[in-house]
């Protein structure tokens, strides 16, 4: 017989030692998806702020698992104060892929002063879901997207240049090849592959991949 989310909760609220949290923290997170999530979303963000990246790791998974539910106490909660917590919180608002977290992401890829953030929230910008969005609407979203991922081109770290790859690839993919926005995409992808304007080998290889997909996608006949 499962244990009540109650239980669950309480195991990790009096875990008493790294290990104990990072145990309590996957068996929550592993029972989300279901009608026990209200409760198990409050705990799940206060784990986000601890010093363990194992439970934190757990944690945004449960929330992603739990899904649009978690955005807007993901969104209420935010500490602007503790780096690792927000570093967590984007990653779980890019994982969830709502449209409710595309403020925060665009603002945390262009003025966050953690790498990691930029990064999550550039993966996260290439990767919002356009349910329920129709013509101007959804055109607005993937130009808001797109200009963020544009600016990031420059960013001062590798990694989060790296990220701007996979999101624009990922956003691109939706798009059709006819599309401004798409070839917009591509030009800055374009950039990123060239030696003179991008130092880092990792990024250049990570870019023609992506132009070579888009590419040959649009040999296929268009977007996914």
């Amino acid at each position: 017989m499962m244990r009540p989310f109650q239980d669950l909760i309480a195991a990790v609220e009096q875990a008493d030692s790294s290990d104990a949290l990072l145990v309590a923290t996957e068996n929550l997170a592993g029972m989300t998806g279901g009608a026990g999530d209200a409760e198990a979303i409050d705990c799940l963000i206060r784990v986000l702020g601890f010093n363990n990246p194992g439970a934190s790791v757990a944690a945004v998974e449960g929330l992603i698992a739990i899904g649009t539910a978690a955005v807007q106490p993901l969104l209420a909660t935010l500490d602007e104060h503790n780096y690792g917590a927000r570093a967590w919180a984007v990653r779980a608002l890019a994982g969830i892929r709502d449209v409710r977290g595309l403020e925060l992401l665009e603002g945390a890829l262009g003025k966050d002063v953690g790498p990691s953030v930029r990064r999550a929230a550039a993966r996260g910008l290439g990767q919002l879901s356009h349910e329920g969005l129709q013509g101007e609407e959804r055109e607005r979203l993937n130009g808001r997207c797109l200009t963020a991922l544009e600016a990031a081109c420059r960013d001062g770290e590798w990694v989060v240049r790296y990220a701007v790859v996979v999101g624009l690839e990922s956003l691109a993919l939706t798009l059709s090849p006819e599309s401004d926005l798409r070839r917009r995409a591509q030009d800055s992808l374009s950039s990123l592959a060239k030696p003179c304007l991008e130092d880092t080998p990792v990024v250049r290889l990570r870019a023609e991949l992506a132009l070579r997909r888009l590419n040959e996608r649009a040999g296929d006949g268009g977007s996914r």
